[in-house]
């Protein structure tokens, strides 16, 4: 079966894409010639291999025929799938071909392609293919005989890093997240002039604030973090926050309130009276029977449903049916007469 690209990789033969991705990317990365130079002719052999089975198993046609035939039968020694005794195809050379135009590709080639045209290493100079991507542009400018690793564990250097985000909370009322709102934000931070001097200043940052946004919403302000040499700013972070309500708890896009009545109300029906997040005022008769769990919903009178302009949740209205603690004799004979029809 001549090279067993499985074995190669160290996968079972059942291995998926991802199987195949993980193993490539460890052995590639294990075996580069560059991360070897005191051993370098053999790794050349190993990440040349490595980089032959990968490219044969990750190809659907490739991996069926190997499966099939083997090495040799990518390179052209036995029929083809399905073929009849008198059916083949030459490879040139006398002998029968499945897969006449399968020629390994450089193990370079298929290292760019495979980590994007980027170093797995965070560097940006080029790996020194043989491939003209790495010559020009891809990774500006550097020449194919500069090496992305210049020596063993040492990488480039990648430019200036960026500072992780500066998050902070920004506690927004019911009202706010219904109607919107703008608020103005002070913030102090250092930033370096021309000289390379650290000095602080204070800007103000403006958050306008949507109707509908919902607790978790971020809102950035890019590099708005403390100026330091060789550091690209944080991003600070404005995450809004959801202050509890007297009256409206939120669920999704929808409003919902706890309304107390008497057990009379629940039997005989009353009027409900609210006002709204925007300050409207709102009267809901409830006239059917209310039994515990009972919940009444009015449509459109919920959040505003950010993405969809005009469009709103609904309210949803729960009851706390007050029963008495004691009935008189009279009472109860009464209750009895009019619910036992």
């Amino acid at each position: 079966m001549g090279v067993d690209y499985y074995n190669v990789l160290k996968v079972g033969r059942n291995a998926t894409d991802e199987d195949l991705k993980k193993a490539y990317r460890k052995l590639a990365m294990k075996w580069h010639p560059d991360k070897n130079p005191n051993n370098k002719k053999e790794a050349e052999a190993k990440f040349k291999q490595i980089s032959e089975a990968y490219e044969v198993l990750s190809d659907r046609q490739k991996r069926q025929i190997y499966d099939q035939y083997g090495e040799e039968g990518l390179k052209g020694q036995v029929p083809p799938p399905g073929a009849g005794g008198s059916s083949t195809f030459s490879n040139g050379a006398g002998g029968p071909n499945i897969f006449s135009s399968f020629n390994p590709r450089n193990a370079e080639d298929v290292f760019a392609d495979f980590f994007g045209g980027s170093s797995p290493f965070g560097s940006f100079t080029s790996m020194g293919s043989r491939s003209s991507r790495f010559q020009d542009g891809a990774f500006g400018g550097f020449s194919g005989t500069e090496n992305m690793f210049r020596s063993f564990g040492e990488a480039a250097p990648a430019g200036p890093r960026k500072a992780p985000p500066v998050e902070n909370k920004l506690p927004c009322t019911l009202e706010e997240l219904y109607n919107g709102s703008t608020r103005k934000m002070k913030i102090s931070r250092n930033i370096v002039d021309a000289s390379g001097k650290s000095m602080p200043v204070e800007e103000i940052l403006t958050i306008e604030v949507k109707p509908g946004w919902k607790k978790g919403t971020k809102i950035t302000f890019p590099e708005k973090g403390n100026e330091q040499p060789n550091v690209v700013p944080a991003d600070l972070v404005f995450v809004i926050d959801e202050k509890p309500h007297s009256v409206y708890k939120r669920d999704g896009n929808d409003l919902v309130v706890t309304q107390k009545i008497s057990l009379v109300e629940a039997l005989t029906g009353c009027m409900m009276n609210l006002t709204t997040l925007d300050g409207r005022n709102l009267t809901i008769p409830i006239t059917e029977v209310v039994n515990p769990g009972t919940e009444k919903v009015v449509p459109n009178e919920g959040m505003p449903i950010g993405k969809e302009h005009g469009r709103k949740g609904n309210l949803r209205i729960k009851f706390d049916i007050k029963f008495p603690t004691r009935l008189t004799a009279e009472q109860k004979a009464g209750l009895k007469r009019l619910l036992s029809g």
